[in-house]
């Protein structure tokens, strides 16, 4: 057994690195989070309006009189944030008066959470982008006849994107429809990279009697980390972090990124999207500038049209949504609201009395106009079942503790099972099998 000896060199490097990550938060010091009650659809748009000229961060657009919007806003912004709202009779309370503590905070509360459960499984953590690479890879290793590794291609700062697919028939049955999940499209949702995880595990590693029909019957494709270059950023620098890492010095010298699920082909750069670079909702200078959105392109077009249902796991909130984002209605919305609503009543007859009840609808309609977003996308080119699924917060925001993440990857299993049992339904009739 090797030795430690704890000096005092022990204790000064280890202030150092408590040092670094107290600074990390910094950033976010005096940034206060705000509870918005929405009234009606005006109210919604006041709030999107001051996301435009006031770059605040909404971390939850909420829903007119069902669910409050959550709005981030920093010191400089506030006087006219709260004169805005004021104006136009918006009623408002404080939820978080210091951004950059509650960050330590759950920082510290992972940490100590960690220390007291060291035989967890990856899927029952916030797992870095090594670990989800090296279980993959050991899956597909263990596994050989039933799960494909796929490296699908770089990153910007030149990660693998990698995803997993898992078949009884190699992808070669044109009976047996596709599932594909992506997550982590968005860096600082972390809760939602587990969900994926957990899927494959129940898929592959714990099978269960009256599951099997999910592997025999249906082709999967699961992509647990869209954007890995941001997914590191939120663990390094920025807890906070939403897009991709991408630079274009024609744009910006100071601000990175693009909002991924705004840089999609699909009526691109005219709805829900801000021209300033800086902003969360930047979407680049053209459709698919991103690596990232190119490879989940590249898969669509690889397994159309077997690809049945397409799942973005995204958090948070306890939505199920569907397009198109401009409000406009599919020919096969019936169907699509099927779907979601069988999603919802399956999470939410196992929810924790924490979190509110799944609303289901298009996601324009639900909670506002967006555009190139990856859910539209799908839908566009032909994927009969295109959804965004927002996962629970449970008042904690971007901050679910870990002890919620069992809870949260069982209750999405069970949206995501009957999900792919409907969408078989479905399949066999649309191709005559």
């Amino acid at each position: 057994m090797i030795k430690f000896k704890m000096d005092a060199s022990f204790f000064v490097i280890l202030a150092l690195i408590s040092s670094v990550f107290a600074g990390k938060h910094d950033i976010y010091s005096r940034h206060a989070v705000y509870g918005v009650e929405l009234r009606d659809q005006d109210d919604v748009a006041t709030l999107f309006n001051l996301q435009q000229k006031l770059n605040v961060d909404i971390w939850q657009h909420g829903m007119a009189r069902v669910r409050d919007a959550e709005v981030m806003v920093s010191p400089e912004q506030s006087k006219e944030f709260f004169e805005t709202l004021d104006n136009n009779g918006l009623k408002y309370y404080l939820k978080i008066e210091d951004v950059s503590k509650v960050l330590k905070e759950h920082e510290e509360d992972l940490a100590k959470w960690r220390r007291n459960r060291s035989n967890r499984m990856i899927f029952q953590d916030y797992p870095r982008y090594a670990e989800v690479n090296q279980y993959m890879e050991e899956i597909a290793a263990r596994y050989p006849n039933l799960v494909t590794l796929v490296n699908a291609g770089k990153s910007f700062e030149g990660r693998d994107i990698k995803y997993l697919k898992i078949s009884t028939t190699n992808f070669e049955d044109p009976r047996k429809p596709v599932y594909f999940m992506d997550a982590m499209m968005h860096a600082r949702e972390w809760v939602t990279t587990p969900v994926t995880i957990y899927s494959v595990f129940r898929l592959v590693e714990n099978l269960r009697d009256d599951e099997r029909d999910l592997l025999e019957d249906i082709d999967w494709i699961i992509l647990p980390i869209v954007n890995p270059d941001g997914y590191e950023f939120s663990h390094t620098d920025d807890r906070l972090w939403r897009r991709t890492r991408s630079v274009n010095l024609e744009v910006s010298t100071t601000c990175f990124g693009v909002d991924p699920n705004r840089n999609f082909d699909v009526d691109f750069n005219t709805l829900g999207v801000s021209s300033d670079p800086c902003s969360q909702t930047y979407p680049g200078v053209a459709p698919f500038s991103e690596a990232e959105t190119r490879i989940i392109r590249d898969i669509f077009l690889k397994y159309l049209p077997r690809i049945q249902l397409y799942n973005d796991i995204h958090s948070h909130g306890n939505y199920v949504l569907f397009g198109f984002g401009n409000n406009t209605l599919t020919p096969n919305v019936a169907q699509l609201h099927h779907v979601a609503a069988a999603m919802g009543a399956a999470m939410d007859a196992v929810k924790l009395p924490e979190a509110g009840y799944y609303l289901i609808g298009n996601s324009g309609l639900v909670l506002y106009k967006t555009s190139g977003c990856g859910q539209d996308y799908g839908q566009h080119i032909g994927v009969p079942f295109s959804l965004t699924m927002e996962l629970p917060g449970y008042g904690y925001s971007f901050r679910v503790p870990p002890s919620f993440i069992d809870h949260i990857n069982e209750e999405t299993w069970k949206g995501i099972a009957i999900s792919a049992r409907i969408s078989k339904i479905h399949y066999r009739s649309r191709v005559g099998r």
